[in-house]
Protein backbone atom coordinates (compact mmCIF):
# COMPACT_ATOMS: atom_id res chain seq x y z
CA UNK A 1 0.00 0.00 0.00
CA UNK A 2 2.64 2.26 1.22
CA UNK A 3 4.36 1.90 -2.31
CA UNK A 4 1.20 2.73 -4.50
CA UNK A 5 0.12 5.58 -2.33
CA UNK A 6 2.93 6.55 -0.36
CA UNK A 7 3.84 7.50 2.93
CA UNK A 8 2.89 10.25 4.86
CA UNK A 9 5.47 12.60 5.91
CA UNK A 10 5.56 14.46 9.52
CA UNK A 11 5.03 17.82 8.81
CA UNK A 12 7.65 19.77 11.51
CA UNK A 13 6.02 22.26 14.10
CA UNK A 14 7.40 25.52 13.54
CA UNK A 15 8.85 27.09 16.68
CA UNK A 16 7.64 30.23 18.28
CA UNK A 17 10.83 32.01 17.24
CA UNK A 18 10.16 31.27 13.81
CA UNK A 19 6.31 32.08 13.75
CA UNK A 20 7.25 35.65 15.18
CA UNK A 21 9.40 36.22 12.24
CA UNK A 22 7.36 35.03 9.88
CA UNK A 23 4.94 37.43 11.65
CA UNK A 24 7.25 40.46 11.31
CA UNK A 25 7.96 39.83 7.80
CA UNK A 26 4.62 40.06 7.34
CA UNK A 27 3.63 43.17 9.10
CA UNK A 28 6.44 45.10 6.98
CA UNK A 29 5.02 43.98 3.85
CA UNK A 30 1.36 45.61 5.56
CA UNK A 31 3.59 48.83 6.33
CA UNK A 32 5.03 48.78 2.80
CA UNK A 33 1.58 48.73 1.09
CA UNK A 34 0.00 51.49 3.53
CA UNK A 35 3.36 53.74 2.60
CA UNK A 36 2.09 53.49 -1.16
CA UNK A 37 -1.64 53.96 -0.57
CA UNK A 38 -0.79 57.15 1.71
CA UNK A 39 0.92 58.48 -1.16
CA UNK A 40 -1.20 57.61 -3.40
CA UNK A 41 -4.11 59.80 -1.13
CA UNK A 42 -1.72 62.42 -0.87
CA UNK A 43 -1.22 62.60 -4.98
CA UNK A 44 -5.49 62.48 -4.73
CA UNK A 45 -6.01 65.15 -2.43
CA UNK A 46 -3.78 67.51 -4.62
CA UNK A 47 -5.25 67.05 -7.66
CA UNK A 48 -8.98 67.62 -5.91
CA UNK A 49 -7.43 70.92 -4.81
CA UNK A 50 -6.59 71.81 -8.45
CA UNK A 51 -9.78 70.72 -10.08
CA UNK A 52 -13.24 72.50 -9.97
CA UNK A 53 -16.04 70.89 -8.44
CA UNK A 54 -17.82 68.60 -11.38
CA UNK A 55 -17.91 65.03 -12.73
CA UNK A 56 -13.63 64.99 -12.39
CA UNK A 57 -13.47 65.64 -8.86
CA UNK A 58 -16.28 63.15 -8.17
CA UNK A 59 -14.07 60.57 -10.29
CA UNK A 60 -10.94 61.57 -7.85
CA UNK A 61 -12.85 60.76 -4.97
CA UNK A 62 -13.82 58.39 -5.97
CA UNK A 63 -10.64 56.59 -6.62
CA UNK A 64 -9.55 57.93 -3.18
CA UNK A 65 -12.13 56.69 -1.40
CA UNK A 66 -11.18 53.09 -2.74
CA UNK A 67 -8.08 53.97 -1.98
CA UNK A 68 -8.82 54.83 2.00
CA UNK A 69 -10.48 51.70 2.51
CA UNK A 70 -8.13 49.38 0.90
CA UNK A 71 -5.64 51.54 3.54
CA UNK A 72 -8.02 50.89 6.49
CA UNK A 73 -8.33 47.09 5.50
CA UNK A 74 -4.40 46.62 5.66
CA UNK A 75 -4.07 48.49 8.98
CA UNK A 76 -6.95 46.16 10.67
CA UNK A 77 -4.34 43.20 9.19
CA UNK A 78 -1.40 44.95 10.24
CA UNK A 79 -3.56 45.40 13.97
CA UNK A 80 -3.95 41.85 14.06
CA UNK A 81 -0.60 40.51 13.08
CA UNK A 82 0.98 42.77 15.65
CA UNK A 83 -1.34 41.29 18.46
CA UNK A 84 -0.11 37.87 17.54
CA UNK A 85 3.36 38.68 17.11
CA UNK A 86 2.93 39.82 20.76
CA UNK A 87 1.48 36.93 22.27
CA UNK A 88 3.72 34.75 20.69
CA UNK A 89 6.48 36.48 22.20
CA UNK A 90 5.14 36.47 25.61
CA UNK A 91 4.55 32.81 25.30
CA UNK A 92 8.52 32.70 23.69
CA UNK A 93 10.12 34.72 26.71
CA UNK A 94 7.66 32.35 29.72
CA UNK A 95 8.53 29.27 27.71
CA UNK A 96 12.75 30.29 27.89
CA UNK A 97 12.23 31.56 31.11
CA UNK A 98 10.97 28.15 32.53
CA UNK A 99 13.76 26.18 30.06
CA UNK A 100 15.96 28.58 32.29
CA UNK A 101 14.72 27.69 36.01
CA UNK A 102 14.72 24.26 35.01
CA UNK A 103 18.47 24.33 34.10
CA UNK A 104 19.11 26.32 37.24
CA UNK A 105 17.39 23.57 39.25
CA UNK A 106 19.25 21.11 37.78
CA UNK A 107 22.76 22.45 38.38
CA UNK A 108 21.74 23.44 41.72
CA UNK A 109 21.35 19.85 42.39
CA UNK A 110 24.19 18.80 40.48
CA UNK A 111 26.37 21.27 42.70
CA UNK A 112 24.18 19.75 45.77
CA UNK A 113 25.64 16.07 45.24
CA UNK A 114 29.15 17.31 44.50
CA UNK A 115 29.24 19.57 48.10
CA UNK A 116 27.99 16.40 49.88
CA UNK A 117 30.80 14.41 48.48
CA UNK A 118 33.08 16.56 49.68
CA UNK A 119 31.98 17.57 52.90
CA UNK A 120 32.34 13.64 53.52
CA UNK A 121 35.69 13.75 53.30
CA UNK A 122 35.99 16.79 55.69
CA UNK A 123 35.81 15.93 59.83
CA UNK A 124 34.88 18.49 61.89
CA UNK A 125 36.82 16.86 65.04
CA UNK A 126 40.16 16.79 62.73
CA UNK A 127 39.58 20.80 61.58
CA UNK A 128 39.05 21.62 65.64
CA UNK A 129 42.03 19.70 66.06
CA UNK A 130 44.02 21.41 63.50
CA UNK A 131 43.00 25.11 64.71
CA UNK A 132 43.88 24.40 68.62
CA UNK A 133 47.33 23.13 67.49
CA UNK A 134 48.31 26.22 65.24
CA UNK A 135 46.76 27.98 67.96
CA UNK A 136 49.62 26.20 70.43
CA UNK A 137 52.04 27.02 68.02
CA UNK A 138 50.88 30.84 68.21
CA UNK A 139 51.60 31.09 71.35
CA UNK A 140 54.83 29.10 71.80
CA UNK A 141 56.45 31.23 69.07
CA UNK A 142 55.59 34.23 70.84
CA UNK A 143 56.69 32.72 74.37
CA UNK A 144 60.44 32.13 72.04
CA UNK A 145 60.42 35.69 70.28
CA UNK A 146 59.38 37.52 74.04
CA UNK A 147 62.63 35.37 75.17
CA UNK A 148 65.14 35.99 72.31
CA UNK A 149 63.88 39.77 72.57
CA UNK A 150 64.41 40.40 76.65
CA UNK A 151 67.31 42.31 77.69
CA UNK A 152 70.16 41.27 80.22
CA UNK A 153 71.88 43.44 82.72
CA UNK A 154 70.69 46.43 82.73
CA UNK A 155 70.08 48.25 86.00
CA UNK A 156 66.47 49.39 86.84
CA UNK A 157 67.20 51.42 89.69
CA UNK A 158 67.66 54.94 87.37
CA UNK A 159 65.74 57.90 87.74
CA UNK A 160 65.44 61.48 86.77
CA UNK A 161 68.18 62.66 88.64
CA UNK A 162 70.83 59.92 87.36
CA UNK A 163 69.20 60.99 83.80
CA UNK A 164 70.17 64.80 84.20
CA UNK A 165 73.59 63.91 86.18
CA UNK A 166 74.47 61.76 82.89
CA UNK A 167 73.37 64.71 80.14
CA UNK A 168 75.87 67.25 82.51
CA UNK A 169 78.58 64.91 81.90
CA UNK A 170 77.87 64.47 78.35
CA UNK A 171 77.53 68.46 77.75
CA UNK A 172 80.98 68.50 79.57
CA UNK A 173 82.82 65.80 77.64
CA UNK A 174 81.57 67.60 74.25
CA UNK A 175 82.62 71.15 75.67
CA UNK A 176 86.23 69.95 76.61
CA UNK A 177 86.41 67.96 73.05
CA UNK A 178 85.88 71.25 71.23
CA UNK A 179 88.33 72.93 73.42
CA UNK A 180 90.69 70.62 72.59
CA UNK A 181 89.94 70.41 68.92
CA UNK A 182 90.67 74.29 68.44
CA UNK A 183 93.45 75.35 67.12
CA UNK A 184 96.02 77.92 69.84
CA UNK A 185 96.20 80.73 66.76
CA UNK A 186 92.38 80.86 66.81
CA UNK A 187 92.09 80.51 70.54
CA UNK A 188 93.54 84.31 71.48
CA UNK A 189 91.94 86.94 73.55
CA UNK A 190 88.75 88.63 71.87
CA UNK A 191 90.65 92.02 72.51
CA UNK A 192 93.72 91.32 70.19
CA UNK A 193 91.60 91.16 67.29
CA UNK A 194 89.35 94.74 67.95
CA UNK A 195 90.23 96.94 65.51
CA UNK A 196 92.43 100.19 66.09
CA UNK A 197 90.61 103.08 66.19
CA UNK A 198 90.50 106.33 63.98
CA UNK A 199 92.91 108.90 65.06
CA UNK A 200 91.35 112.24 66.35
CA UNK A 201 93.85 114.51 66.97
CA UNK A 202 96.10 116.45 63.81
CA UNK A 203 99.34 115.61 62.99
CA UNK A 204 102.56 117.74 64.57
CA UNK A 205 103.45 119.52 61.45
CA UNK A 206 100.09 120.73 60.78
CA UNK A 207 98.16 124.05 62.14
CA UNK A 208 95.05 124.63 62.15
CA UNK A 209 96.26 127.58 60.24
CA UNK A 210 97.63 126.02 57.64
CA UNK A 211 95.36 123.31 57.27
CA UNK A 212 92.33 125.65 56.79
CA UNK A 213 94.72 127.80 54.77
CA UNK A 214 94.04 127.82 50.72
CA UNK A 215 97.39 126.98 48.43
CA UNK A 216 99.05 129.72 46.94
CA UNK A 217 98.85 130.93 43.15
CA UNK A 218 101.84 129.97 41.58
CA UNK A 219 103.83 133.15 39.96
CA UNK A 220 104.45 133.34 36.41
CA UNK A 221 108.05 133.03 35.51
CA UNK A 222 109.83 135.73 33.42
CA UNK A 223 111.64 134.71 30.36
CA UNK A 224 115.97 134.33 31.42
CA UNK A 225 114.60 133.76 35.30
CA UNK A 226 115.81 130.76 36.88
CA UNK A 227 112.88 129.05 38.45
CA UNK A 228 113.68 128.53 42.59
CA UNK A 229 114.01 125.19 43.97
Amino acid sequence: MQRFFGSSKKVETPTLSESTQRVDGRIAQLDSKIGKLEAELRKYRDQIKRTRPGPAQNSIKQRAMRTLKQKKMYENQREQLMGQAFNMEQTQFLTENLQDTVTTVASMKEANKTLQKQFKQIKVEEVEDMYDDLQDIMEESNMIQESLSRAYAVPDGCDEEDLDAELEALGDELDFEEAEGTPSYLMQDQGSWAMPEAPTAQPAWASPDQSSAQPARAQPIAMGQQAPF
